[in-house]
């Protein structure tokens, strides 16, 4: 198979895969034969058949050899997925991208040239291969490998040289970065060193004059307590004797009014005023028995 460019190796995988097919193909023929067989064994007895009886025998054969045919190419579309599975998981291991062009799959040409070879090639490799175990997949070959890692290697090799070329300079970097971080964290701390001598010393102002100030506030606090306290014995001294003079008040009033309720009583008005009364009382209780001779009690 000069025409494609295999090498030998290669060119025994593709033998592989056509038997394969060869077999299936083979298989799948002899059971569209067989069913068939079987329409002329069960259904071709009779001399004469109608219209009807001949459209329903090829109807039912058609549905047989249609699932067939189909059930074959499902078969032989899912076992190429399977084969490039494997090829493209050899690839991978070597980080290789393989590709595929889906119109090629259709070129007369390149088709004729397949079936030329399986008509001729592929007859005359039979023997010999049949002698050969089956081999199994193999990853490529060694010249291609070498160079692939070969390739990678330097690949490697050139970034890990621009990678350690960044790297110093990084650190050349990193080197500046902190000789400026330690000169600011020194000038830092002398400015901090003179605000905190300077701030000390302003706090020592400020806690004398709060301390004078406190002492002030204390002193006027203990002489406002001083004064409270004699200003508060001298109201209560005068709440007692306000308390004695009420109660001496109170008592001449009711004297007063005793006093005075006698001397109302021995005037002239009062006692005639008394008299009124009384025979106004006597008047009252005479028209009571008189209501009660003329409306006697229940």
């Amino acid at each position: 198979m000069a025409e494609f460019g295999f090498n030998e190796h290669h060119q025994n995988e593709v033998i592989n895969y056509m038997r394969f097919a060869r077999s299936k193909r083979i298989l799948r023929l002899k059971t569209i034969d067989s069913c068939f067989e079987e329409l002329k064994d069960s259904r071709l007895v009779d001399e004469t058949f109608t219209v009807d009886e001949v459209k329903e025998m090829l109807d039912g054969l058609q549905v047989v050899v249609t699932g067939e045919v189909e059930m074959e190419l499902i078969n032989t579309a899912h076992t190429n997925v399977l084969l490039l599975r494997q090829l493209f998981s050899q690839a991978e291991k070597f980080y290789l991208r393989l590709q595929s062009d889906i119109s090629e799959l259709e070129n007369r040409e390149l088709l004729e040239q397949v079936a030329e070879f399986e008509k001729t090639d592929f007859k005359s490799t039979d023997k010999i291969n049949q002698e050969m175990s089956k081999p199994k997949l193999a990853p490529l070959n060694e010249g291609g490998v070498s160079e692939l890692l070969n390739k990678e290697i330097s690949r490697l090799q050139e970034e890990n040289t621009k990678l350690k070329s960044r790297l110093r300079t990084l650190e050349t970097q990193a080197m500046s970065a902190l000789d400026e971080s330690t000169k600011t964290k020194q000038a830092l701390k002398d400015l901090q060193k003179v605000q905190g001598e300077q701030q000390s010393a302003a706090q020592s102002q400020e806690i004398n004059s709060l301390e004078d100030t406190v002492a002030a506030l204390k002193d006027d606090y203990e002489k406002s307590l001083s004064v409270n306290a004699a200003s508060q014995k001298d109201l209560q001294e005068n709440l007692v004797s306000a308390k004695h003079d009420l109660l001496r008040v109170q008592e001449q009033l009711t004297l007063a009014e005793k006093e005075l309720e006698k001397k109302f009583q021995e005037t002239a008005a009062y006692r005639n005023m008394k008299e009124i009364l009384t025979k106004k009382n006597d008047q009252i209780k005479d028209l009571r028995k008189q209501l009660q001779r003329y409306e006697p009690s229940e």
